[in-house]
């Protein structure tokens, strides 16, 4: 079909890994043609969490005989000042994801310098863009999106005849930096970036985007006006751009969030039509049971209409399809034994608490299994707080221990001259590990989940002490799959959230898959629960719990529980003040207000899982 939404080429690939293989192909393709005609393959590289696949692919290439001898690179940006040697540097992340893995000459590598002094970066910045031209202009440039639409750092506002230059960095793009940070407040003010005009020059341009955070982005980008204010909107002028997304980021263009708009001739399955259905409830403001005829026509969907015999019919399965989902406490299943994969040491009670709670009713042999330490979430002034706390214990009780007073003594010494961004000594790792852990031991228990019922797996991928981590490997596998060994699960909650913005979520869900994929017994049942970010839309849920005022009061006391992310988390997700027990009881309350609407019986809450039957 035609689409005459999308003003820019964008591909859907099934997942964040099959996305980077077809761009990765390509540039190799174009690095060998150009090697044939004796010429200078010239790439534009990006950074962030998005390129770090097809970056692994290139090196998988290169290991296989491939030489990149004849390609000259040059970065989008770099956060200024910043040293080269700064674990955020871009020159850092550059040569230990990609440079130091390929055979590219050194003086074929340029990225912006964010050392110089003040005075300097204008004249750098023209001398940056004299090498794109003595190079002979861009081949294929690479390119993410920020939340606010920027492409390099060309915030909101960068007009489309911009070029290299130093620019002041917007609250967003300083909030979703944060993490790599350890505080907002330790994010530079400015970066060098390649202008808008730079970018377009590139011959060839490929965007790419994972995650539900981008999804709103995306459809702007793609389906809005060509504006200032959304900076890769300027691509949609581009002779040759494509944008490669996976379904999260794609989730609200047109074509895949209400495809009736932009085409009659649709396949209508039964989720799609449960979709549309409950869409047009939205934009009737009518409940499921009181359309008829006339608000499926005005709504565009005559082709739906013509499937059924009756309009009445549509809607009483439609009814008795979300109806099923709900499942009051006299519906879950008892005597099962469950296993909740939880990624950090908090997301079991925030993204189903109540549900656990349930389960631990209804005679279910629960365990809670946290995936990784959470350990880099942990202020200091929790550490030196419980420090303190230990040493005048200790005091107190007349009990001397002077192993742990020189601890404390090298503790407090690392964080007095701690750096920002310093990956923390070995201590204060186990400090801060021992904190989270006995927060989620305490949570666990106020949804009914005795201390012997959780386990502390500490995979290896996530234990660098910084926000980047390893990829998943086989111990972390292993670990899980012995796990699985010993419980032998009937039912597995795993997280589904597609909007965790560090990426924990999809890596431990990965490790699970795989695990699962080696498992020799019987396969358990799936449910997909998701973070502080968001819920399970309606239509996507399979099943919905229902949670009373008292079951919701105790989820949140749970959560409290976790003393070191409550009031100012380290990581709380950008751009959203609330604390984590705040989103959850709005997310938990709207989601009941919702079925409400529709026409469904009033509960006070709920909390929706999806059922993963791959």
């Amino acid at each position: 079909m035609q689409n005459v939404r999308e003003h820019i080429s964008v591909i859907i690939c099934s997942d964040h890994e099959t996305l980077a293989q077809p761009v990765a192909k390509e540039i190799i393709q174009y690095i060998q043609a150009q090697a044939v005609k004796g010429e200078k393959a010239v790439l534009g590289l990006a950074t962030g969490s998005t390129p770090i696949g097809v970056y692994r692919e290139l090196i998988k290439y290169h290991q296989q005989g491939i030489s990149f001898q004849n390609v000259i690179t040059f970065n989008l940006d770099e956060y200024y000042p910043m040293i080269p040697q700064s674990h955020q540097s871009y020159h850092r992340y550059m040569h230990e994801n990609l440079f130091d893995h390929l055979d590219i000459p050194d003086e074929q590598i340029f990225i912006p310098r964010g050392d110089l002094p003040r005075d300097s970066v204008a004249q750098h910045a023209k001398w940056y863009e004299e090498q794109i031209q003595e190079a002979g202009g861009i081949g294929i440039q690479l390119l993410g999106i920020g939340r606010s639409g920027h492409i390099g750092f060309n915030e909101p506002g960068s007009f489309s005849d911009t070029r290299t230059r130093l620019i002041h960095l917007d609250e967003m793009t300083r909030k979703d930096a944060a993490s790599d940070f350890f505080g907002e407040e330790n994010v530079p003010l400015e970066a060098l970036t390649m202008g808008v005009g730079t970018i377009l020059d590139a011959k060839r341009i490929i965007l790419m985007a994972t995650g539900e955070h981008k999804a709103h982005i995306i459809q702007r980008s793609v389906e809005g006006k060509v504006s200032p204010q959304v900076v890769a909107s300027y691509l949609q002028n581009h002779r040759d751009a494509t944008i490669y997304v996976d379904p999260a980021s794609a989730g609200q263009l047109t074509r895949v969030s209400t495809p009736w708009l932009m085409d009659q001739s649709i396949e209508w399955t039964p989720r799609l039509i449960q979709r549309a259905v409950l869409w047009l409830c939205e934009q009737t403001q009518k409940p499921v049971l009181h359309l008829h005829r006339r608000d499926y026509s005005d709504c565009n969907l005559h082709t739906l209409i013509d499937t059924v015999k009756s309009v009445d019919d549509l809607n009483k399965r439609t009814f008795d399809e979300v109806r099923l989902k709900i499942r009051e406490k006299q519906d879950l299943f008892t005597n099962t034994r469950c296993l909740c994969f939880s990624p950090h040491p908090d997301d079991d009670v925030i993204s189903m608490g109540g549900t656990l709670r349930r389960l631990s009713e209804t005679g279910n042999d629960v365990t809670v299994a946290y995936m990784t330490s959470g350990n880099i979430a942990v202020f200091d002034e929790d550490v030196t707080r419980l420090i303190d706390f230990i040493k005048l214990t200790f005091r107190d009780l007349d009990c001397h221990h002077d192993q742990f007073a020189h601890i404390a003594k090298t503790v407090k010494s690392f964080i007095d001259h701690k750096e920002s961004g310093q990956i923390d000594i070995p201590e204060v790792q186990t400090i801060k590990t021992n904190i989270r852990r006995s927060e989620a031991i305490a949570g666990a228990s106020v949804v009914g989940i005795p201390s012997e019922k959780t386990r502390f797996l500490d995979l290896p991928f996530y234990k660098t002490g910084q926000v980047k981590k390893h990829p998943i490997g086989d111990e972390d596998i292993q670990i899980i799959l012995n796990l699985l060994n010993e419980i032998q699960p009937e039912i597995v909650f795993v997280a589904g959230d597609l909007s965790d913005p560090h990426g924990t979520h999809r890596m431990c869900k990965e490790a699970i898959d795989q695990a699962l994929n080696v498992y020799d017994k019987t396969r358990p049942e799936v449910w997909l629960y998701r973070g502080a970010w968001q819920e399970w839309e309606v239509d996507e849920a399979d099943v919905v719990i229902p949670l009373s005022y008292d079951d919701l009061q105790r989820k949140i006391q749970a959560i409290f529980r976790h003393e070191s992310q409550k009031d100012t988390a380290m990581f709380p997700g950008a751009y959203d003040d609330r604390e984590f027990w705040e989103r959850v009881q709005d997310r938990n309350i709207s989601t009941a207000k919702r079925l409400d609407q529709l026409g469904f019986p009033q509960y006070y809450a709920m909390e929706a899982f999806v059922i993963d039957n791959n």
